[in-house]
């Protein structure tokens, strides 16, 4: 009777949907993998077909797809990945999702309203992922919306390394757009070495999206560098106000930093307009070229997400990308 051999060795494999792929390229790179070639396209009346060109039996699979415009197309399309990978055997799946669509509905403002962002995990759960690794997301609290681990990492260090290296950190004062970016200022302002940090009293009616009211300045921001730190710019309406407010202010100059660039409606050009002197970001979502402009820098998050996913495949440990520290 012949001997039965059994292998455990674990293979990692890399998947990318047609959202971003240019990311993606940049992660299989840093990685040292291949992406697993895969075969999508539309049907005419817009559903989504997709198939693995190689068996994924048994392998550790990575799917990543960023959330960009159409926002839905590429949620439904990560979703159908997971759902083929799942049939097709992987051991495990786990979802990146850089930029984690619908995370800014994570709580009921008021009654009939729905927890989009909680839909969002339950819909990766029943589609067959057993972990998710977002980065940077609106709220925390979305991490317990899905059943297993999630990997919430934080560009934090890489903006604010970049921001520390430009300007003199004894005349920084670390600026929150509203009162709830309050201890992701406190981060920045640990990173930095304990500079000051101010935040805006903001109002928005709930009623009007995309909306808000900026107020005043609290805290000194006289004769000083503000960076204005945020998640996300979407329409750039919030921003543009901080920036006018800090120099009403008395601040000497303007930075502001995001995660991600969502860049809707009039958002380039608001920004391309304002007194801010540069805008930083991260590639965690596509710019098109015709969004690109001279005060703009664009920092890679490749790295972050190939070190987090390099951890995980070997089972070793990710706090370090957790909690805002390098």
């Amino acid at each position: 009777m012949s001997e039965l051999r059994l292998t455990s060795e674990k293979r990692l494999r890399l998947f990318t949907g047609r959202g971003f792929p240019e990311l993606a390229d940049e992660v299989a790179s840093e990685l040292g993998v291949p992406l697993t070639p895969t075969s999508a396209y539309d049907f005419a009346n817009g559903e989504i077909f997709v198939r693995f060109e190689e068996s994924v039996r048994g392998c550790d699979a990575f799917v990543l797809q960023s959330h960009a415009a159409p926002v839905n197309k590429q949620i439904m399309e990560q979703l159908i990945m997971v759902d083929a990978l799942k049939r097709a055997s992987a051991k495990r799946i786990t979802v990146v999702a850089p930029f984690y669509g619908y995370a800014r509905q994570d709580k009921k403002h008021r009654g009939r309203e729905p927890i989009s962002a909680r839909l969002m995990a339950d819909l990766y759960k029943a589609a067959g992922a057993d972990r998710l690794m977002v980065v940077d997301l609106h709220t925390s609290q979305i991490q317990g919306f899905f059943d297993g681990p999630v990997d919430h990492l934080f560009a934090l260090p890489m903006l604010a390394n970049y921001v520390g290296s430009k300007v003199d950190r004894s005349m920084l004062t670390i600026v929150s757009p509203d009162s709830g970016r309050v201890r992701v200022a406190e981060r920045w302002s640990e990173l930095l070495g304990g500079c000051p940090i101010a935040f805006i009293h903001k109002t928005r009616d709930p009623l009007v999206p995309n909306e808000s009211v900026t107020g005043r300045v609290v805290g000194d921001v006289t004769g000083r560098t503000c960076v204005v730190i945020d998640d996300m710019i979407d329409t750039a309406g919030t921003i543009t106000k901080a920036v006018d407010a800090l120099f009403e202010g008395g601040a000497k100059d303007v930075i502001v930093a995001a995660t991600h660039a969502v860049f809707s409606g009039p958002a380039v050009e608001r920004l391309r307009d304002s007194r801010a002197v540069e805008i930083v970001v991260t590639n965690s979502l596509p710019i098109a070229d015709d969004k690109r402009f001279d005060k703009l820098t664009v920092l890679t998050i490749a790295p972050l997400l190939a070190r987090a996913i390099r951890e995980v495949f070997e089972d070793g440990s990710v706090t370090s990308l957790f909690d805002g520290h390098s």
